[in-house]
């Protein structure tokens, strides 16, 4: 049972605080009294009057409250007594004093849909990654624009004279105007923060180029002492799909400083034919088929197994050569057959999973990656487990034709959606009533991962390049419209102080409970998660 100390009239509170511990000081004191104590890694214990307790929950470094155990008094000012969340739809809410983040392509500064009433911008802060000349404080290349910067760039009858384009494809355009644009956005009212990771179009992001957006934004909602939603529309199959590389426990771990909830697209791997998933048993051979289309210029698997399983691989081209066995004996094979390298990595587990990785690696050298049926052999020695997956690229990099002949729609969610601590958007059809053909999907046994939600993805309007409107389709544009929703949900909560920590797995709950659900259905679904929003 959690009871409270009670020494008079003072109680203990564990607290997680954001930024310094002085700084966590000051603001106790301009609070009221307290007395504290810093346990360390954000953590502190605050003594204060059980009358005072109400006032910790509008302190910005506090971040998360939490009672003793085995202590008791009557009554404590806590978000049990909260009067219900609000439908999202509400007009009374517009992400007003909520941040929302969006690291992408991109924005386009000068589209109405990023402008007040006044004509003024509501974009505070841009970093462009790809344009080097005044990095943000802590970093090493880039330009940073303030929103004065932006400001005086529309005042110019020539602005990108002044701050040249800062979204080529309009993919990023599209996505901050269906969070927080200000007619067609849910949190119109929201202040955006923006990361600009690409040149132009179709040119791949890097993970590190995503942590460092992510990091950036919510350094500024910190200093800013705003909450903050913030959607990242990337997606990826190169890994396991468990959560487990350092850049899924990166944006787990970073999503967890202030008051941050991140969103994150199921990807569009749903109907792809990307995934595969089998089972060895001893001395079994496996031969696993795929198709590649032609006019691809790169291609990998991933295949994931028990470290404990012992299996040779062997790929077979399409003109039938081989390109030699790997094993845990060769760890690594490399070789070049008509025009084109290919490299094979047995890999090791590691601090973070039991799992190993045999990686193939197809370059052309001169043009690119021909046509045909490819064939992977995989032959078992001693197993314990059995169970692996492979996944080809996604379609953005491989496109539709091509496949395997015997495809898994189990656990096509991309990385990093399968992140802890994030909110998770599969798309929605609204002309069939049902999830969107190419949506990502979850997996039950060995990953246990699904979707949080689903929203519109098909179809759906968004603002386009210098002020047009256009019709956009993917996860990419299903996650904002929840983001947008999420900065509406924290005005009502956080700003409004209906709930003050509303954000990370408890907006999630919220996000769960406002779905509509069908009958027929079991919940939570691998699928739409917990319903459509």
């Amino acid at each position: 049972m959690r009871i409270w100390l009670k020494k008079g009239d003072i109680i203990e509170i564990i607290v997680k605080y954001g930024g310094e511990y002085a700084q966590l000081l000051v603001q106790l004191a301009q609070a009221g009294e307290f007395m504290a104590e810093d346990l360390g890694v954000g953590y502190a214990v605050i003594y204060a009057d059980k009358e005072d307790v109400g006032a910790l929950y509008g302190i910005p470094s506090v971040i998360d409250i939490e009672l003793p155990r085995n202590v008791y008094v009557n009554e404590l000012p806590s978000e049990n007594d909260c009067p219900p969340s609000p439908e999202f739809r509400f007009s009374g809410y517009s992400g007003r004093g909520v941040l929302v983040g969006i690291v992408d392509t991109g924005i386009d500064y000068t589209n109405p849909e990023f402008l007040d009433s006044g004509g003024r911008t509501r974009i505070l802060s841009l970093w462009d990654q790809t344009y080097d000349g005044d990095p943000p404080q802590g970093f090493i290349s880039g330009t940073e624009y303030t929103d004065k910067m932006i400001n005086y760039a529309l005042m110019s009858p020539e602005p990108f004279s002044v701050i040249p384009p800062t979204d080529i494809s309009g993919h990023g355009t599209a996505v901050a105007g269906i969070a927080a644009g200000t007619t067609m956005g849910r949190a119109f009212g929201a202040d955006i923060i923006a990361v600009k990771t690409v040149r132009g179009s179709g040119e791949a992001s890097t993970t590190v180029q995503l942590m460092r957006g992510l990091y950036y934004i919510i350094r500024k909602a910190q200093e800013l002492g705003k909450p903050l939603a913030v959607n990242i529309s990337y997606g990826m199959n190169e890994g396991s799909h468990r959560g487990d590389s350092l850049f899924e426990r990166y944006i787990t771990d970073v999503s967890r400083l202030g008051r941050t909830s991140v969103m994150i697209p199921t990807g569009n791997e749903g109907g792809a034919g990307h995934h595969y998933s089998g089972r060895l048993s001893d001395g079994e051979t496996l031969d696993i088929d795929f198709f590649t289309a032609g006019n691809i210029s790169s291609l990998y698997l991933s295949l994931w197994k028990d470290y404990t399983d012992e299996f040779s691989a062997e790929l077979i081209l399409p003109n039938g050569k081989s390109t030699g066995i790997v094993n845990s004996f060769t760890n690594r094979a490399e070789s070049v057959i008509d025009g084109f390298s290919i490299k094979a990595f047995y890999g090791q587990p590691t601090r973070r999973s039991i799992f190993q990785e045999i990686f193939y690696d197809i370059s052309p050298l001169y043009s690119q990656i021909p046509s045909g049926l490819w064939t992977l052999v995989l032959r078992a020695q001693n197993i314990v487990n059995g169970h692996f997956d492979i996944w080809l690229p996604t379609v953005e990099q491989a496109g539709t034709g091509t496949f395997f002949t015997e495809p898994s729609d189990e656990l096509t969610m991309t990385i990093p959606s399968t992140a802890e601590n994030v909110i998770r958007t599969a798309g929605y059809d609204r002309r069939t009533g049902s999830a969107a053909a190419f949506s990502g999907r979850g997996g039950g046994y060995p990953y246990c991962i699904r979707p949080d939600i689903a929203a519109p993805g098909v179809n759906v309007s968004a603002p386009s390049l210098y002020g047009g409107i256009s019709s956009v389709t993917g996860t990419s544009f299903a996650s904002p419209l929840v983001t947008g929703i999420a900065a509406q949900l924290m005005e009502w909560g956080i700003v409004c102080g209906n709930s003050p920590f509303l954000y990370g797995e408890k907006l999630k709950a919220e996000i769960h409970l406002l779905a509509r659900r069908s009958d027929g259905v079991i919940y939570p679904d691998t699928v739409i998660g917990y319903g459509v929003i």
